[in-house]
């Protein structure tokens, strides 16, 4: 039993909830988001609260429970407050500016790496070694993030390279002579 999809979702202050057969709509003060949700799940909207519940004790059905409450959790707190990541910097020479709506960063290649941020995400860079990803669909500032810190993620022996602001990098030591 999914103890997760058994709460039922409160709708937010200042956020408008609306529920048509599988799809949840959400309107807020930062945006619209809508999920569609898996046709295993049954959906109500009931006292402004959202409730999930599966269709039959299947497997696949009871699975699809507590994910699709988690989404629809995400899609109200999303167009409520919004979602934001940190990256930090590390390394002699490694930097990132804004160049209009793209990302540049200096991250020890030969070439500057421009990062085009997508439709509905804001990237911003309060010092050149921290990052800061913001938008409405978690999904999609975690990608964008995750896409960042793949252009030269943290290596474990001087911890050189891109990192999430809350990661520890565990270091190994070096060769002794």
């Amino acid at each position: 039993m999914s103890r997760i999809g058994k709460k039922p979702v409160p709708v937010p202050q200042g956020v408008t909830a609306q529920v048509e057969g599988q799809t949840v709509t959400a309107k807020g003060p930062k945006g619209e988001l809508k999920f569609v949700v898996n046709d295993e799940v049954l959906v109500k909207l009931e006292n402004d609260a959202i409730a999930v519940d599966p269709r039959d004790q299947s497997k696949d059905a009871r699975s699809k429970w507590g994910m699709s409450r988690t989404q629809i959790a995400n899609i109200l707190q999303g167009v409520k407050d919004g979602f934001e990541k940190r990256l930090e910097i590390n390394g002699v020479g490694y930097r990132a500016a804004m160049q209009g709506k793209n990302l540049q960063l200096s991250l020890g290649y030969s070439h500057e790496v421009i990062y085009e941020a997508p439709d509905g995400i804001s990237i911003s860079c309060p010092k050149p070694t921290e990052i800061v990803i913001a938008g409405i669909d978690k999904q999609v500032v975690g990608q964008v993030a995750a896409e960042i810190r793949k252009k030269r993620g943290p290596e474990p022996y001087k911890g050189k390279g891109v990192k999430y602001a809350d990661e520890t990098i565990v270091r190994k030591e070096g060769k002794k002579k």
